[in-house]
């Protein structure tokens, strides 16, 4: 058996042979053809019939891919004003050349922007353009057959011949069988069986690219319609899912109060636990919010425990469980001993790992001075889980509340809430308000232990602090399509790695009566690409046949016209390996 393994073209000009061949290795792929414009005489159905085909190539769906890819690099670094209006608003103030810039560019809303969005539509356009005609294409070669064999097998890239004594339909049954069992789409072709195998390659090359779509669907579904609010909730609070009960709220474009999933939640405690000794001292071992939530305005109440990255998840939307802190709980009276503030609980934010807190304590309605006149209270609170005692400085030793402490500073008259302009309810706006002073004219302020009370100068009143209050902050999520989004992605790496490492090739095997009365055998195979696994996938298929139709006595050297001509298949697939 000769065997003969060609990894280079001939640039010879084609003869009617030659471009038989070619016919036989056409449509191993479903890449549409790319023909050169004419462009004298394009016109202008002639110039958007180009476009098309550019716009439909997979150098410019890469090339948009890229761009896609680089647009988004902005949104990360860039403030955005859908994230973080504040951050913007800050980046504006301390930036007077680069910010004028940014919003002409639209650099501050990146993913709604008009380039980028363009990028997006022509990029979504490419790939279904690519698609459908390959779609419709590989169709109709699933439903056809594989080609002929060519006349001539020699000018294929890997080919192999031995004589045999089998019969000629013998020879064809025998490859037709062994082909099928191989699975390729085998069948029987004049005096040829001709085989195919490998469409996978191009079933995971139209997944890729039907995923991407999908997994772009999926995105603008998704920034359209999604929503995303954090709420604040002491313990024995609750919250229903309303635009109004949320602290902050953002959403998608499209978004409508009717898209608000209808459910409600009580936060019944919260428990966190701390490593009390080594160098992880005060590291959190457990963060969990015991809630009571039901579904619907008239839904059963259930149980269940909400934990960090196990969320409650209820009809499209999850409930995480995202920080935590302490809300001391204090009473305020007037000069005259007038309860104006009773045992309530004022949420502080959390400065460090040690939950070091600070905030404001407003007292808005019901005060009035020693004189008797109308004023409002406002307090810098500062509170510490475990106060490190007299001398020490003014920060949390540990997490949990060991020996909690309040410093309070104390100021009257007016907090501008008001005035109808937004404010904070953890800052103080001291602009209209005057400082409480001690007996050394400074501001007033005290350390309050849990039970203690600060009097105010001049008997204006007091503060005592009751206790604390835990509370938890909740992130409200619907992100629309993220399921799709998901499964778009797995499949578009398993439709890659198929289209990557499946080769689709071809295999003939023509069986013929020789002159002398022998029949001749011949095998060949063709590949998509020039590969190595062609050569010896058809090496392999040889040598099971040839032990179905062993060779025949080798003919008289003399008469010989190939004098590479072996019997032995070992030697004709080193001979292959020897010259791929």
């Amino acid at each position: 058996m000769s065997t003969t393994a060609k990894t280079g073209r001939d640039e010879t000009p084609p003869t009617g042979d030659e471009r038989e061949l070619g016919a036989a290795g056409a449509q191993l792929s479903t890449a549409p053809a790319e023909e050169a414009p004419h462009l004298p005489s394009l016109g202008v159905i002639g110039w958007a019939r180009w476009f098309w085909r550019q716009l439909t190539s997979m150098r410019v769906a890469l090339l948009l891919l890229l761009l896609l890819s680089l647009g988004a690099i902005p949104g990360s670094l860039i403030p955005q004003e859908g994230i973080d209006a504040t951050k913007v608003e800050d980046f504006r103030a301390r930036h007077d050349v680069l910010a004028p810039l940014y919003d002409k560019l639209g650099l501050f809303h990146v993913y709604s922007s008009v380039w980028f969005s363009a990028i997006y539509i022509l990029l979504f356009i490419s790939l279904i353009g690519c698609i459908i005609p390959r779609t419709w294409q590989f169709v109709g070669q699933l439903r056809g057959r594989p080609p002929g064999a060519p006349r001539k097998l020699t000018r294929l890239p890997a080919y192999t011949t031995w004589r045999t004594e089998a019969g000629p339909e013998q020879v064809r049954e025998a490859a037709l069988a062994l082909l099928k069992k191989r699975r390729f789409r085998a069948h029987l072709a004049g005096d040829a069986v001709a085989a195919e195998k490998g469409y996978l390659r191009e079933v995971g090359n139209l997944a890729f690219h039907i995923a991407l779509i999908v997994m772009l669907i999926a995105f603008a579904w998704g920034q359209l319609f999604k929503y995303e609010g954090n709420k604040l909730v002491l313990e024995g609070d609750g919250f229903s899912n309303t635009l109004t009960q949320y602290d902050d709220f953002k959403s998608g474009n499209l978004f409508t109060q009717d898209d608000l999933d209808p459910f409600s939640f009580t936060l019944k405690d919260f428990h966190g636990t701390y490593e009390t000794t080594g160098p992880n001292r005060g590291t959190p071992r457990l963060y969990q919010a015991e809630v009571t939530y039901s579904e619907g305005a008239y839904g059963k109440e259930k149980s269940t425990t909400v934990k960090v990255n196990e969320p409650l998840e209820i009809d499209g939307s999850k409930v995480y469980l995202v920080s935590h802190g302490y809300a001391p709980v204090v009473t305020v009276r007037d000069a005259k001993g007038e309860v104006v503030m009773d045992r309530e609980a004022v949420a502080l934010l959390p400065l460090d790992a040690n939950v070091t807190s600070s905030g404001a304590i407003k007292v808005m309605d019901g005060y009035r001075n020693a004189e008797g006149e109308k004023e409002q209270l406002g307090f810098n609170a500062f509170f510490l889980p475990t106060y490190g005692g007299k001398g020490s400085a003014m920060y949390s030793t540990f997490p949990a509340l060991l020996n909690p402490m309040l410093a309070l500073s104390a100021y009257h008259g007016d907090l501008g809430v008001d005035a109808g302009i937004p404010q904070s309810v953890y800052q103080l706006d001291r602009t209209n308000m005057k400082e409480f002073k001690d007996s050394d004219g400074e501001l007033f302020k005290k350390q309050l232990k849990v039970g203690q009370t600060m009097t105010l100068p001049n008997g204006a009143g007091s503060v005592t602090f009751d206790g604390v209050q835990e509370w938890a902050g909740f992130q409200v999520t619907q992100q629309p399509g993220s399921g799709w989004a998901l499964g778009g992605a797995v499949v578009a790496v398993f439709g890659l790695a198929g289209s990557l490492f499946i080769q689709r090739r071809r295999v003939w095997v023509r069986a013929v009566t020789g002159a002398d009365g022998v029949t001749v055998v011949e095998m060949a195979g063709l590949g998509r690409s020039e590969s190595a696994k062609v050569p010896e996938e058809l090496g392999d298929l040889a040598g099971t046949l040839y032990e179905r139709a062993p060779g025949a006595p080798d003919p008289d050297p003399s008469d010989s016209p190939d004098p590479t001509a072996v019997s032995d298949p070992a030697a004709a697939s080193a001979e292959r390996a020897e010259k791929k």
